[in-house]
């Protein structure tokens, strides 16, 4: 049953969604047109609603234990493109427009590091220094 805060186009696409015991999701955003990975994070409830409601993307910080809102501290914001649900409903796909990095680290990806010869390399330069990105208050991810 949709609350006022959820317009009934919703309810079917919350229904698809099999939120973990802690009421979570594993959500992977990738960039609209050339696939890019850029990240994983999670959404609960309240964030797959105001993702859906702004074109924002929002996620759940589990270190604080809020929302989170892409981009609120460093500026780099997540364009809502598509959202999608996997078959068996526990994982989503935001299908995303990145302005700037996705990154905490400053980097396009989250996915900057790959096993070469057995080892881990980094393979994405930093783009934009976090200290710019967010100051001497660190970075602000979930």
């Amino acid at each position: 049953m949709p609350d006022e805060n959820t317009p009934a186009a919703w309810t079917d696409v919350l229904a698809a969604i099999r939120f973990d015991r802690d009421g979570l999701v594993p959500a992977i955003a990738q960039q609209d047109g050339s696939g890019e990975v850029l990240m994983m994070a999670w959404m609960n409830r309240d964030a797959v609603v105001e993702t859906l409601a702004t074109r924002r993307v929002c996620y759940w910080s589990r270190s604080r234990q809020g929302l989170w809102r892409k981009g609120e501290s460093s500026g780099q914001v997540q364009r809502l493109v598509d959202f999608r649900v996997d078959c068996d409903g526990d994982t989503l796909l935001v299908i995303v427009d990145q302005k700037g990095v996705a990154c905490h680290t400053g980097r396009r990806s989250c996915f900057y590091r790959a096993e070469r010869n057995g080892a881990l390399a980094t393979v994405q330069d930093v783009e934009i220094p976090p200290e710019t990105l967010y100051g001497s208050a660190g970075p602000a991810h979930g």
